[in-house]
């Protein structure tokens, strides 16, 4: 959620930022109306409860000197006061949901370094790093290369849960737990994050403070009759962590990484990635998640954006890093990072981590604050990436690392994890 004083200041800067992302100046005009009308019915209604007050003490005073006609005349004009203070009670609690629900649903200002754009097609190459492999035979799909050795089975994953679920087995489901251990691994012993186990259903409140709703509440799988949602990302249960508390300074910056279940209904996607580990309703992620000083957090972005890279260089897969532009970043993104990794089936580059500064704005929601040294209290800013998605390293691993016989050659960093097993056979 944006800061409206900064808002009402300089509203000409959030019309230009915010229409790159698609509101409309009439939407910020409304906001600043509305935080207007919220202002001026508070400033009423403390006006009124004050008088009334005041009266109520009159009255007191009337009633102990015997000055029965005086005291009644005021409790006559106090009820009206009352009457007064119902309604306009009433007006206020409807104009602070207006507000809210309106602020609700603007998303992030873009940092100055965001490209402009419409969709991913205006999105910035960084940089690209590995070299693609060559093949002596025509690549084969991950999930055919899989389904051929027995360790992918999405037949029976549909036929139990539907579609977009698979069954993982033998070699497949070690090759998938040593590459989420790998990723812990790295991010714990070389990067500094404290590893976590969440809770993989939150409540809603949760939900909206990470940005997830009320925009995407058709995105995600709740439970009918009660106050929880299953994650779609450990990126909710991570941020939500310190919501409604001041994070001691000596604690800032705090890195959390986590391996989680991951549940996405996957709404609007009909007709993309049917087949394969690409978008699946249920996946492993091991996520990144930051809280920063608002003077370091772009600092801590490049950082993690390094962190998540270096995760792909480790497994010797090729890949490129673009800058998302304003008109394909998420909700709550200020900037963000997407790295993607090579698919030789596909011969194409596919989003295996994004890395995000979100500011202040998942704070402003979760009421996440510091105290810094001169004692005063702000807002935090968080960012979060993937350190990665799991089941899309797993796919890039098999059509990267595939052989002509059908086999899967299995990265040198991930035998230890694996019997030092050299080939999925």
């Amino acid at each position: 959620m944006l800061d409206i004083k900064k808002i009402r200041e300089n509203k000409e800067f959030y019309v230009k930022n915010l229409s790159d992302r698609g509101v409309d100046e009439v939407s910020i005009t409304s906001l600043i109306e509305l935080d207007q009308a919220r202002r001026t019915s508070l400033e009423q209604l403390e006006a009124l409860r004050h008088q009334r007050n005041k009266a109520s003490s009159s009255i007191q005073e009337f009633k102990k000197k015997k000055m029965d006609t005086e005291a009644e005349k005021l409790i006559e004009e106090t009820k009206k006061d009352s009457e007064q203070i119902v309604q306009l009670e009433k007006e206020t609690r409807q104009i602070e949901k207006d507000y809210h629900d309106l602020a609700a649903v603007i998303p992030n200002i873009a940092h100055e370094s965001v490209p402009y754009g419409e969709s991913e097609d205006d999105n910035t190459l960084l940089h690209q790093k590995g070299e693609t492999p060559k093949f002596e035979f025509t690549p084969l799909p991950h999930y055919e290369v899989g389904t051929n050795l027995g360790i992918l089975d999405f037949e029976r994953g549909s036929k139990v849960s539907g579609p977009r679920f698979v069954y993982i087995k033998g070699l497949g489901a070690q090759l998938e737990r040593a590459v989420y251990n790998f990723m812990l691994e790295v991010q714990t012993k070389e990067h500094g994050y404290t590893e976590v186990i969440p809770p993989y259903l939150v409540k809603e409140q949760s939900m909206f403070g990470t940005g997830q709703y009320p925009k995407f509440k058709e995105d995600v799988y709740s439970i009918e009759g009660e106050d929880l949602v299953l994650i779609p990302t450990s990126e909710v249960p991570l941020t939500n962590y310190y919501a409604d508390e001041i994070i001691p300074l000596e604690e800032i910056p705090t890195y959390f990484t986590a391996l989680s279940p991951c549940f996405r209904s996957e709404a609007g996607s009909a007709g993309r990635d049917t087949r394969g580990l690409i978008r699946m309703h249920q996946f492993h992620k091991v996520e990144m998640v930051k809280y920063a000083l608002p003077e370091n957090s772009f600092d801590e972005l490049e950082k993690m954006r390094e962190n998540a890279e270096h995760i792909l260089e480790l497994l010797e897969l090729p890949y490129q890093t673009v800058t998302l532009s304003t008109g394909d970043m998420g909700f709550s993104a200020s900037k963000t990072y997407d790295l993607e990794v090579w698919f030789p089936a596909q011969n194409t580059y596919r989003e295996i981590s994004s890395c995000s500064n979100c500011l202040d704005f998942q704070a402003r929601r979760a009421n996440i604050r510091y105290r810094d040294e001169s004692g005063k209290v702000d807002y935090i800013h968080t960012l979060n990436g993937s350190g990665l998605a799991v089941g899309r390293a797993v796919a890039a691993i098999i059509e990267n690392y595939q052989q002509e016989d059908g086999s899967i050659k299995v990265p040198t960093v991930l035998r230890p994890y694996m019997d030092n097993l050299e080939y999925i056979k």
